[in-house]
């Protein structure tokens, strides 16, 4: 036979044989793959490396970023919300990330609540510096950084200290873009433990939806003492230009932290003009720590507020899971006699008088 039938005969076969080889490592890598999937493993760097690109650096002069932020806080919104558009959102800094801290009791109210744990999926957690974002990527699935420039927030902040202050206005100006992107949002602090689904009781044609530290029985009266940690807020024109009034007042009350200054202003009269309509949350269903949920047949929500000391927040939030599912195992017969908790304890009222200025960043008197 021709010499050059033997060469293309040998060249066929190396060809065969290589891709022979290929074919095998292909067939071996999925199988390990699929092994691995089956006994838990998750391979990390596809679950959370697209996340990474939501760690932008943002300044108090938001005109330097805004166009990369909105472009990746689009994203993980997108991917977090439910068909209305609407959001779960909660802030996170390094102090009340740590592992056996805040946000590990926060996302096991989620998965041991009546009809919660779906709601995950439409949780995004804020991180306000970058060890609580390296953390948040370890315990779930929607994490955005957002880092202000020349401000460290990764501490515990003291109440109404230069930090504290920044953080809760940072964040008013936060949700307003939020809102100006079309999202609808319920904004919970993660020392608020979630046990039943609270998006039933949010009224469909209220504009903004806010807790109570004390609730007069009436979800019209602006006497009504409102808490900023918990509310549902409509994206729309009302609501929008309520945020951008409420962030702008800051200058007119430089002394009052976001929460006071939302008490000056819910008497004002622009709130007529643009007819904005705002409801108060009944703590018989979003309780807290300053005025607790008595029914445990109707609780959504409870607050660790009115609280002195993370160590004490803590101590009375572990309590407050334990008495949960204590509840959740009795038969439904005892469930309707089941009507009260042990806490606050270590955060009970009587206490405050005694807190005076915290000694380190660990402490917090909670509003």
């Amino acid at each position: 036979m021709p010499s050059d039938f033997f060469t293309n005969a040998a060249v066929l076969r190396r060809a065969a044989t290589t891709m022979l080889l290929l074919v095998v490592m292909a067939l071996s890598c999925f199988f390990l793959y699929r092994a691995a999937e089956s006994v838990g493993f998750r391979v990390s760097y596809y679950k959370y490396s697209p996340i990474v690109t939501h760690v932008m650096p943002l300044f108090e002069d938001a005109s330097h970023s805004s166009d990369s932020e909105e472009y990746s806080l689009e994203r993980v919104l997108k991917e977090a919300s439910m068909e209305d558009k609407s959001v779960i959102l909660t802030t996170l800094n390094d102090a009340w990330a740590a592992p056996n801290s805040v946000i590990d009791l926060f996302l096991e109210s989620f998965r041991i609540g009546q009809r919660t744990r779906h709601l995950l999926n439409h949780l995004v957690i804020i991180t306000l510096d970058q060890k609580a974002f390296s953390r948040c990527l370890v315990v779930h699935s929607h994490c955005f950084g957002l880092i202000t420039e020349g401000v460290d927030f990764s501490h515990e902040a003291y109440f109404m200290k230069p930090n504290y202050v920044k953080m809760m206005w940072r964040r008013i100006d936060f949700l307003r873009s939020v809102l100006e992107m079309g999202y609808n949002f319920a904004f919970t602090d993660a020392d608020i433990m979630w046990f039943r689904d609270p998006f039933p009781h949010f009224q469909p044609d209220v504009d903004f939806q806010i807790a109570c530290d004390h609730f007069s029985g009436n979800s019209d009266d602006l006497e009504n003492k409102p808490n900023g940690g918990f509310k549902f807020v409509r994206s729309n024109n009302r609501s929008i230009e309520f945020y951008k009034f409420w962030y702008s007042s800051r200058e007119k009350y430089p002394r009052l932290h976001d929460q006071d200054v939302l008490n000056r202003i819910k008497y004002d009269t622009s709130m007529l003009e643009i007819g904005f309509k705002i409801k108060f949350l009944d703590t018989a269903y979003f309780g807290g720590f300053c005025e607790p949920s008595r029914d445990l047949n109707r609780v959504c929500t409870m607050h660790a507020n009115c609280c002195f000391g993370l160590d004490s927040k803590l101590h009375d939030l572990r309590i407050l899971l334990e008495d949960w599912k204590h509840y959740l195992s009795l038969p439904p017969s005892l469930k309707q006699s089941m009507s009260t908790w042990r806490v606050p304890q270590n955060c009970s009222l009587n206490s405050l008088h005694l807190a005076e200025e915290p000694e380190d960043e660990g402490q917090i008197l909670d509003r």
